[in-house]
């Protein structure tokens, strides 16, 4: 079985973006590749920062899940417990 390939470094630039300004940069890029505008070369620049943009994302999204608690009742009390979100 081959190896897959390393995911990428996160830029240090995409790394200060909040998750929101990454999603909207992510979508510009997704939209320039789709019109077919861009040369090869260019395009496999943008497609390569579109995957750091689309990786931080998820990290920003995992990192958010992790933080997110449900308050649930327990015998008669409240009691904190992390959500389960799918």
């Amino acid at each position: 079985m081959a190896d897959l390939p390393e995911k990428p470094d996160i830029p240090d630039d995409i790394k200060a973006m909040t998750f929101e300004v990454a999603l909207k940069a992510l979508e510009e890029i997704v939209q320039q590749l789709e019109n077919g505008e861009v040369d090869l070369e260019k395009s496999i620049e943008m497609y390569a920062r579109g995957t750091a943009l689309k990786e931080h994302c998820e990290a920003k999204l995992k990192s958010a899940q992790a933080r997110i608690e449900m308050i649930v009742p327990d015998g008669g009390k409240l009691k904190i417990t992390p959500a389960e979100i799918d």
